[in-house]
């Protein structure tokens, strides 16, 4: 248990060490980014944003508005909802996103992969996804 709190810890940090020092981007930029690429019609509302990205939606409108003011995303009102606001991922924003992906993809080996040896992913995967789905059931 020690070991696992430690590293919820400190491979945040390295990881976001690593696209800060080598993309001048936070993982929580390119989290952003990689979500926004990997919905449909790279849009996402921005609460479901702001829970996909683990981010309370004010820190995600600040974040949102960061990423718009560099021309990655841009804020438009929802067409179901009048009130709600979507944001949607610019070709910038994608090539930005796959200026960095390369850094992340190095990082997450250097940090993740390297240190797994023989571990079976299929079943490391399998373990992680469902002590995530039981304590968000919680």
């Amino acid at each position: 248990m020690r070991a696992l709190g430690r590293i919820l810890l400190v491979l945040p940090r390295a990881m976001n060490a690593d696209l800060e020092n080598e993309q001048r981007m936070t993982a929580s930029e390119y989290n952003v980014l990689r979500h926004l690429s990997e919905s449909p019609h790279s849009r996402m509302r921005m609460s479901e944003l702001a829970q996909s990205c683990d981010m309370s939606l004010s820190g995600m409108t600040r974040l949102a508005a960061k990423l718009e003011s560099l021309g990655y995303l841009n804020r438009v009102k929802c067409d179901e909802d009048a009130r709600g606001w979507n944001a949607v991922l610019t070709a910038d924003g994608l090539a930005r996103l796959r200026e960095a992906w390369p850094t992340h993809l190095a990082s997450v080996r250097r940090h993740i992969f390297d240190h797994l040896g023989e571990i079976d992913l299929d079943d490391l995967a399998t373990a992680l996804n469902k002590m995530a789905t039981d304590a968000d059931l919680r």
